[in-house]
């Protein structure tokens, strides 16, 4: 939590310094239209990592830190022009992942950072109700690299109560087979082979303005993945004693379909409702159910509650440490891809004064927030983030 602080008072000063030199005047020009700055930490327990077989220590840290920057300017036909530039970084030791190597006190891969830049151009034609988006993206870690690409479209009916929504993404992943020290080929010590995933997903939604106290959403995704989807360094053990390299299907399909709703009692308290069913052909089938009720305590102070339910059944590879047979092609002991239920509760408070927080004017949103998060087969995490936006 200090260096999340630190890392957020820094970038403060900076951008005090910044955005005072801004001009507020719109047009033509190039000018800083929004910058958010998010900083959290996570931290979980657990004794089922996938790293020693689905049994042992899944203690793992993680801060985080995105900087997004909104720039934007009007052409000569009245249509707005952004550019979005996002930086995030991330942090994390882990405990189960320093067990590649069995005999290792402290091993390159306790922690690792995690950087990854991105960037959309939008253009939105209010008159016309349609909107453009196009985008690129990558991420680099210590094992893993990837590179993205999307494009989206949006279109509001004559009446503005309805919007429609698609965006295409592609992902094209390098993963460097990192297997466990005992099954390591002779000479891998020296350089590890790599292998290939892509990722190719469609999000299609639908909003609704229904009344002036409801409004909802229908969401779907279709998404295709091809390549190496296995954790290279996860140990399966079977029930004669042996040990194994995770192995799973080569393509996954998967299916999510949601609905969410806001329904306004007052001027005081939203109440916004998310439900998510999802399924894919390696036999998972999920239920999420999500509620917040932002209140506002004062015209420029609000306190969210939140909970959300999760339900999920096992992929059909799944067994625990020691049990798997070998008889079948696949097999994981990982439980993020077991049968368990989760439970998420937390609450944030979120200030909004109009000269400004702590009356720097620019400075217009702060929101904090924090989060347990318990699961069926023994992992606990805590988070806690920090949002604040300059305008």
């Amino acid at each position: 939590m200090k260096k999340v602080l630190l890392t957020t008072m820094g970038l403060l000063a900076l951008l005090k310094s910044f955005t005072q030199q801004q001009p507020d005047s719109v047009g033509r020009k190039l000018r800083i239209e929004e910058i958010n700055l998010v900083s959290s930490y996570y931290q979980q327990s657990g004794d089922h990592a996938g790293v020693t077989g689905g049994v042992g220590t899944q203690r793992l840290t993680d801060v985080a830190n995105v900087f997004d920057l909104k720039l934007a300017k009007f052409d000569k036909k009245n249509r707005k022009h952004m550019l979005d530039l996002e930086l995030a970084v991330d942090h994390y030791t882990s405990a189960s992942s320093d067990m590649i190597d069995l005999k290792a006190n402290s091993s390159a891969s306790y922690n690792d950072t995690r950087i990854a830049p991105a960037i959309t151009y939008s253009v939105e034609h209010d008159a016309a109700g349609r909107g453009f988006s196009l985008g690129v993206s990558a991420s680099k870690e210590v094992d893993y690299r990837s590179h993205g690409v999307n494009i989206g479209f949006t279109k509001k009916t004559k009446d503005r109560n309805g919007e429609f929504s698609a965006r295409l993404q592609a992902y094209f992943d390098e993963v460097k087979l990192i297997a466990p020290i005992e099954l390591r080929e002779p000479g891998a010590f020296k350089g590890y082979p790599t292998d290939q995933r892509t990722t190719f997903a469609g999000s299609f939604s639908w909003s609704q303005v229904i009344n002036r106290n409801l409004q909802v959403m229908l969401l779907a995704d279709v998404v295709k993945q091809e390549g190496y989807l296995s954790m290279p360094f996860y140990r399966v053990y079977f029930n004669d004693g042996s040990v194994h390299q995770e192995n799973l299907p080569s393509s996954r399909f998967k299916l999510p379909l949601a609905v969410r709703a806001n329904y306004f009692l007052g001027d005081r308290v939203i109440v916004r409702s998310y439900y998510r069913y999802y399924q894919d052909d390696w036999g998972v089938r999920s239920h999420t159910a999500n509620v917040e009720l932002p209140v506002k305590l004062t015209p420029f102070v609000s306190i969210s509650p939140f909970y959300r339910y999760y339900h999920q059944s096992a992929v059909d590879y799944f067994a625990p440490y020691g049990e798997h047979s070998g008889a079948g092609t696949y097999y994981t002991s990982n439980y993020d891809l077991s049968a368990f239920d989760s439970h998420f509760l937390g609450a944030g408070i979120r200030l909004a004064p109009p000269k400004g927080v702590l009356g720097w004017q620019h400075f217009n949103m702060l929101e904090l927030r924090y989060g347990h998060y318990t699961r069926s087969n023994d992992l606990n995490a805590n988070s806690v983030s920090l949002h604040i936006r300059f305008k």
